[in-house]
């Protein structure tokens, strides 16, 4: 990627003010991925079913909408190992869209129809949307609306700086098969010049698709984001700290990480043995030569901020702890046991951004074993941290998550994508675990997930953040993620009947009785 392609002048971003002052007043919001999502088409995006969502989070009294991040996916739909931090995921692309646009029947949509799921199905829908977004792509090239092609060459335009690194990277991925960079030929894995104008060559009518595919998702993200906007709500979005190995990111920035001349890391990410696991977590990813990153001013993670920021109106940030010192795992371990603490770039990474940006709409996410040094970054830079309360009710009063040790300067969430639902957590949870929920309530039953949500809505955290699985009451079966396990997740979804008044009206009476309605 040409860090020099886009003018430092032209990446002076300020947060809006609305994003500023809902991180200092009582407010509450819903967290959702858009591929929970009800639809017909096999996986949730970014279509009908988003605006009736929107309707419903207003009817709550909420005033953000939370989701993981919204790239393309790899192997497990997980949105945490992404092929780009830029591109978007073709896969939450609404094909009712397509269709008002004219670029698709509506009977080829039918067609294309899957009964409603509580699940993702991402064979299905992969099949079904690539279909049709070729079908309107044949159309588009055909198209004489004149004003869609030069929104699309806009759009190539602006997002060149990295929208050609990816559609190359996704051309040559399918070329090869499904392999990833690194398993590529030398001179593709290391970016020959002459072998890059050959694949350009031979994959033009692809990387034009692609590139087509990248402005439709853009299109409608930024049409949903207004419809947002027109309903008071505001967009949480989410910036995991490294970029998968198999990624443009990587493939196009080599430089930025620790990696061999073949490719390959040298040390991957991830966190050290700790209560929930006697062998940490191996993440896998490639970690940062922050030197190299320092002296080129930190330019990618000034793009990437720039980037996420014109996408979403706040960001949470993802293992904040990274930012002071990352659990680096030389490459090859089966475990994270024999990993050490590598220093990040502190506050000198978030005071360039701040130089270059603006003050910066963010959420630490500081869970897992914190240090002095990192909430000391936190404080120091007037971020948000996170309040889980599933990991409140486990030990004594002095436990950081119950909500008598919270200061303003939090979000408090019943649990987050990588919790059990509150229902879940609370069946498995031990008679003693239950009996101090009671007591800390003072009170003899338990309206589940109701008591807890009451509990995050009348805390002193300034914002209170409920997955949508506990506004609707369910259990394990509709937990997001397991972590550590490999397959099975980021798959639940909701029903088109389970979105009701009823809990719409019980939520916004927190709201209201507890300040935080919008």
């Amino acid at each position: 990627m040409d860090h020099e392609s886009k003018p430092t002048s032209d990446l002076e971003v300020k947060a809006s003010e609305a994003s500023q002052d809902l991180l200092q007043r009582r407010t509450s919001g819903i967290l959702l991925h858009p591929s929970s999502l009800p639809g017909p088409h096999g996986i949730g995006d970014l279509g009908p079913w988003a605006d009736r969502f929107l309707d419903f989070a207003r009817d709550c009294g909420c005033c953000l909408w939370q989701m993981l991040p919204l790239g393309p996916t790899g192997f497990g739909g997980s949105p945490y190992q992404c092929t780009s931090a830029f591109a978007g995921n073709p896969l939450l692309i609404s094909l009712e869209r397509l269709v008002e646009w004219g670029l698709v029947a509506h009977q080829e949509m039918e067609e294309q129809s899957i009964p409603a799921q509580d699940h993702v199905d991402f064979e299905a829908a992969l099949a079904a949307k690539t279909m049709l977004l070729q079908r309107a792509f044949d159309e588009f090239r055909g198209h004489q609306d004149s004003g869609l092609v030069q929104a699309f060459n806009d759009f190539v335009a602006a997002h060149r700086w990295w929208l050609e690194d990816f559609v190359l990277y996704a051309a040559l991925k399918e070329e090869h098969h499904g392999h990833p960079w690194f398993r590529w030929s030398p001179e593709l894995r290391r970016r020959d010049s002459a072998a890059m104008n050959l694949a350009r060559g031979r994959l033009g009518h692809r990387l034009d698709y692609l590139r087509f595919a990248q402005f439709i998702f853009f299109s409608q993200w930024h049409a949903l984001k207004e419809q947002a906007a027109a309903r008071g709500i505001l967009i949480v979005g989410d910036i995991p700290i490294f970029p998968a190995h198999d990624s443009a990111d990587v493939w196009a920035n080599p430089s930025i990480f620790k990696l061999d001349e073949a490719g390959m890391p040298q040390y991957v990410a991830g966190v050290p043995p700790d209560y929930f696991s006697k062998d940490g977590q191996l993440w896998g990813n490639p970690v940062y030569r922050w030197d190299v990153l320092a002296a080129q001013g930190y330019a990618w993670w000034i793009q990437r901020f720039h980037h996420v920021l014109s996408m979403v109106d706040i960001v949470r940030l993802d293992h904040f702890r990274g930012f002071v010192a990352a659990w680096e795992i030389p490459a090859g371990e089966k475990t994270a046991v024999n990993g050490q603490w590598v220093p990040g770039p502190g506050k000198a990474l978030f005071e360039t951004l701040r130089q270059k940006l603006g003050r910066l709409p963010l959420i630490a996410e500081d869970l897992g074993f914190m240090t002095p040094e990192v909430e000391e970054l936190r404080t120091s830079l007037e971020l948000p941290g996170m309040k889980i309360l599933q990991f409140a009710f486990d030990s004594d009063a002095e436990n950081p998550y119950l909500p008598h040790n919270f200061t303003r300067d939090f979000v408090v969430y019943t649990g987050t994508h990588d919790n059990n639902t509150t229902r879940g957590y609370l069946d498995a949870a031990p008679a003693h675990t239950i009996e101090r929920i009671k007591t800390y309530l003072g009170q003899n039953h338990l309206d589940i997930p109701w008591d807890i949500i009451r509990i995050a809505y009348g805390s002193v955290a300034r914002t209170a953040v409920v997955p949508m699985q506990d506004i609707l009451e369910l259990g394990t079966e509709a937990r997001m993620n397991f972590p550590g396990k490999e397959e099975g997740n980021w798959r639940w979804r909701f029903l088109p009947d389970q979105l009701n008044e009823t809990k719409a009206q019980r939520l916004r009476a927190l709201a209201r009785l507890y300040g935080r309605d919008a």
